[in-house]
């Protein structure tokens, strides 16, 4: 059940029983690792998610965090929420820190041959076989799971971590991947045995959303100016009640499968795709966790905060090398933006090439562009839209071949434009006053200089956007421009907002 992936569960019970089940919750966040690569936003995401957890009214909540999440602990901590908890109850486990692989310990239990497992601080792989029982092993969960199963409990299991996978676009920051263990081991629990012969179709009841597919890395990006795990904040988001469209205080399986993979694909910059297991909804109304009052009242009907209330500022961390230039929209805290003065390239904080040949007359254009983005990206964690290109790549070489499409919603008006890496707004399509959208494609585009980060952009709204049409219909439209204009007509209004990264470079 968990080989591959680590993640999410849930429910198909009635709206009565539902008032009478109750969520337990283990939250686990790891970022220092004595005899392995630190991290540094694995606590972060584990806090995030405990204040979320709490806000929606779990029942009972467990933390573990860094030298705190010892083996022995953590499976006091299970055994005690299965132990309280009653048929019809869900128990929500989390995690957040290094994954890792290893040869398989029962033979002819993995396809790959290899077993994955979770690390705890107290694993040191120079001593491997001493220190094994400071690891959790994907058998293990699922001997844990079982637990839980047999009462008739329900389990979501949410793994912001990774086990193997490269990335082809160059990256800054820290890889939830800790280097796999090449010896083999005996098991480090009779669990890690036994948990060999319950399969994936054994489970009724658990659900599993992890960060990424099996073949790609979790990786650590920039989200509010911190190393955060897009999977952990996202869900965090969604269980404050982002994800609850329909407002009844449940947040059902399409639901949450939704919003998590919209908004990974905005945070992450389109470097990961969640996965959930199993892959089909057992039925269209599954709910994966109440949320109660207390997280009812953020679907987006009821919210209409402010892209500031929400937190964003309209300033964008640059560092510029010393470079002595007035600029607008700079001076914002975090991990910064890096223009490199000399060469014109100007990287993301995540490392990302964002633009090519920025000079001092270009380079506030550039500023511009990722101070809309932020504002954009602010909408799009209330309520995101789906958009797609293919072939699906971490980054795009000139000449390739792509098609770009935006399904049909039930919002009356649309914009599609492009927010260019030199910072130019480029419309694509305007549909207003239907009773509903249409499918908008692009097919055949073609990757050309200058290369850098794009982002397709889909706005849909209720509300008028006539102006902001006039607007995209001119030449040269700038994104400080855009910006003010969105603020005024659609900041604090039901605004499905979905943004497609675009990074492009030479061929190879």
């Amino acid at each position: 059940m968990v080989r591959g992936v680590l993640l999410s569960a849930l429910l198909l019970v009635s709206t009565s029983q539902m008032a009478l089940s109750a969520t337990r919750a283990l939250v686990i966040g790891i970022d220092a690792y004595p005899h392995e690569v630190s991290l540094e936003g694995a606590v972060k995401d584990a806090q995030d998610v405990a204040a979320a957890l709490q806000g929606a009214g779990v029942t009972q909540l467990l933390t573990s965090y860094d030298a705190q999440a010892r083996k022995d602990d953590i499976r006091a901590a299970w055994v005690d929420l299965v132990a309280g908890s009653a048929e019809g109850d869900t128990i929500i486990l989390t995690y957040a820190g290094h994954g890792s692989q290893m040869p398989e310990l029962v033979a002819g239990d993995e396809e790959d041959g290899l077993d994955e497992f979770l690390q705890l601080p107290g694993f040191d792989r120079a001593r491997a076989e001493e220190t094994k029982r400071e690891i959790i092993v994907d058998n293990e969960l699922n001997a844990w799971f079982s637990e839980a199963e047999a009462k008739g409990v329900r389990v979501l299991f949410v793994s912001d971590s990774c086990h193997s996978g490269g990335m082809s676009r160059s990256f800054s920051g820290k890889t939830r991947l800790a280097p796999a263990v090449t010896v083999k081991l005996s098991p480090p629990s009779q669990e890690a045995e036994s948990g060999a012969k319950i399969r994936e179709a054994d489970f009724r009841e658990v659900t599993v959303l992890a960060a990424s597919l099996e073949s790609q890395p979790s990786p650590e990006v920039i989200i509010e100016g911190e190393p955060r795990g897009a999977l952990s904040w996202s869900f965090a988001r969604a269980v404050e009640g982002a994800a609850d469209r329909d407002g009844d205080g449940r947040i059902s399986r399409i639901e949450l499968e939704d919003y998590v993979f919209a908004n990974v694909k905005h945070q992450s910059e389109a470097l990961q795709v969640p996965n959930f297991t199993p892959q089909l909804p057992r039925s269209v109304d599954e709910v994966m966790l109440p949320i109660g009052e207390a997280g009812a009242g953020m679907a987006w009907g009821q919210a209409g905060k402010t892209a500031a209330e929400l937190g964003w500022q309209d300033k964008l961390a640059l560092d510029a090398g010393g470079a002595d230039l007035s600029l607008q929209h700079v001076g914002g805290a975090g991990v910064p933006y890096r223009w490199d003065v000399d060469s014109g390239v100007f990287y993301t904080p995540n490392g990302d090439v964002a633009g090519e040949h920025v000079d001092d007359k270009t380079v506030q254009g550039v500023v511009d562009k990722f101070v809309l983005l932020d504002f954009l990206k602010i909408l799009a964690s209330r309520n995101p839209g789906s958009v797609s290109l293919s072939p699906v790549k971490d980054i795009y070489a000139k000449g390739d071949r792509i098609a770009f499409e935006a399904p049909a919603s039930h919002y009356r008006n649309m914009i599609v434009f492009n927010l260019a890496n030199t910072g130019e707004v480029q419309l694509l399509d305007v549909q207003q006053e239907g009773t509903e959208s249409h499918v908008f494609k692009l097919t055949d585009l073609e990757v050309v200089e200058p290369f850098g980060a794009d982002h397709l952009v889909v706005i849909s709204t209720n509300e008028p956007i006539d102006a902001i049409a006039a607007l995209l219909a001119r030449k040269n439209v700038d994104a400080a421009s855009l910006l003010q204009l969105l603020l005024s007509r659609l900041d604090g209004k039901e605004t499905a907002v979905a943004i497609q990264p675009l990074y492009t470079r030479e061929k190879l």
